[in-house]
């Protein structure tokens, strides 16, 4: 990000105050407590910087401290920290209270709309199945005896995450289509899961692709 096109993003803000604040911002693992009035801080440190405005910054802070990762930092014991890592006090109990709330009703509504998902998908295979049916009556039996596929592969046994399931560093398997590739969750948000492959590369999956 060395030229100076303006962000067009809170995900594109989020990497760069990263990259400028490596010891306060993170966009992997779990992030850190934010001290209170950081936004102040970092509008004036990038004042002058011509990539970011301040309702991106707001916007984008607004991201970063609704997201899963940083609602599981924000614990009893945990310190806030300054733009430049310093700590700012131990969290008070109220404040780790709202987070943890927080984070379990954003977890139960990602359940409930996946669940709307899988019903609604259960019942478009299941009029597909009975067109199938209907259409397999009207047609004549094949009486040419079937063959047995010898070393027939075996089919996988996986099953999809339950939503507790999903939580950094956890090994699970990617479901890419034709087949599932090992991996292991190195960030959550709220839509999307990023994956880091057994060959290094980095991808962003929605959970429900994933499998134990």
């Amino acid at each position: 990000m060395e030229n100076s096109e303006k962000l067009t993003n809170s995900k594109e803000v989020i990497a760069y105050i990263a990259e400028r604040f490596p010891k306060c911002f993170t966009v992997e693992g779990e992030a850190k407590p934010l001290k209170i009035g950081i936004f102040q801080e970092l509008a004036e440190r990038l004042n002058e910087d011509p990539k970011v405005s301040k309702t991106q910054l707001r916007t984008a802070l607004r991201q970063y401290t609704s997201s899963w990762r940083y609602l599981h930092g924000v614990k009893a014991g945990a310190s806030r920290v300054d733009l430049d890592g310093n700590e700012c006090g131990v969290l008070e109990e109220e404040h780790v209270e709202h987070a943890k709330k927080a984070l379990e009703e954003s977890k139960a509504k990602v359940r409930a709309r996946r669940k709307e998902q899988a019903e609604a998908k259960a019942a478009k295979n299941g009029e597909g199945k009975a067109k199938k049916v209907r259409a397999n009556t009207a047609k004549p039996k094949n009486t040419k005896p079937k063959t047995t596929k010898l070393n027939k592969k075996p089919a996988e046994t996986t099953r999809a995450l339950t939503a507790d399931e999903v939580k950094v560093g956890k090994d699970v398997s990617v479901n890419m289509g034709n087949g599932n590739m090992p991996a292991t969750i190195v960030e959550i948000n709220k839509d999307d899961v990023r994956v880091r492959l057994t060959n290094g590369l980095t991808m962003v999956v929605k959970a429900e692709h994933l499998r134990s």
